[in-house]
């Protein structure tokens, strides 16, 4: 992905090496749930986020230095650039819409955080709360993407913020609260359908924004939408559910399969039309 020398938003807020709060132990068994959650983008944060407790201190607390500090660094450069394409992105598609695009926030923070939604762990991975217009991320989680989800590259990283960016995008057009608002007033089954459109068109919507950035400034190299492929691969349902208990149930799915995450990504990116993506009244997901 090319992405060095452009533009970097200044709507970064850095609470790395912030003092932490809140309750701090989770148990083994815990945090194989945990595990499972960290990629599934926090669509529900106000009833997720309250359940997340932090991870234990350790090692992983000492601030890095040297090659490590750079390598942060770095990362950080590229969320900041990456969060400027996102905002160029939406201000011209909204206003294409005859509407005024509000820029969200990201807050980077080490281990915990605490947001608008609750306390959160670095171990539930990224993601927006609506409440305060943030997009909250742990650069670790990066690691985790590439070492343990197998999905590496700088555009899988990208898609992973753009995702979250999509879900500002939503909530500015008042579809998450639309969806929230059905809560308690359809059946968990009902919801969690509601729950997975939400998400695919969140990907969608990632597609959206690869499509416009590629056409505004060229960002794409060779592989680069494979990576993202590969990423939403890894973070589908039944992918996930696999993974940490053998089987998948279906009606408990909500985010969406791999296949469904990769299909409305790519739909995104080919067509680069907001008015394709109403996953909402699609017949087939």
């Amino acid at each position: 992905m090319r992405w060095r020398g452009s533009r970097q938003s200044e709507n970064i807020e850095d609470r790395r090496g912030a003092p932490r709060r809140g309750p701090v132990m989770i148990g083994g068994g815990g945090l194989l749930i945990v595990v499972v959650l960290a990629l599934l983008f926090g669509v529900d944060p106000t009833a997720l986020l309250q359940q997340m407790p932090q991870q234990p201190p350790g090692a992983d607390g000492v601030p890095p230095d040297g090659p490590a500090l750079e390598a942060q660094q770095e990362l950080k450069e590229f969320v900041a650039t990456v969060l400027a394409d996102t905002e160029d992105v939406w201000h011209a598609q909204f206003r294409e819409m005859g509407r005024q695009y509000r820029e969200p926030t990201l807050v980077l923070f080490t281990d915990s955080v605490d947001s608008a939604c609750g306390f959160a762990s670095a171990a539930v991975g990224p993601f927006y709360c609506p409440l305060d217009q943030k997009v909250y991320l742990d650069l670790g989680f990066f690691n985790e993407l590439r070492s343990r989800f197998r999905a590496p590259g700088d555009f899988a990283q990208a898609y992973v913020l753009a995702h979250e960016i999509g879900h500002h995008v939503q909530n500015q057009l008042g579809i998450m609260e639309r969806v929230q608002s059905a809560r308690g007033r359809v059946s968990q089954a009902e919801y969690n359908d509601l729950s997975v459109r939400l998400e695919l068109q969140a990907d969608f919507l990632a597609g959206v924004w690869a499509y416009h950035a590629q056409r505004m400034r060229h960002i794409l190299e060779e592989g680069d939408i494979e990576e993202a492929l590969t990423a939403a691969t890894a973070i589908g349902d039944d992918r996930l559910q696999m993974q940490s208990q053998g089987y998948v149930v279906p009606d408990s799915f909500t985010h969406g399969t791999s296949e469904q995450r990769v299909r409305w990504f790519t739909r995104g990116f080919r067509t680069g039309d907001f008015s394709a993506g109403d996953t909402f009244n699609a017949e087939e997901l």
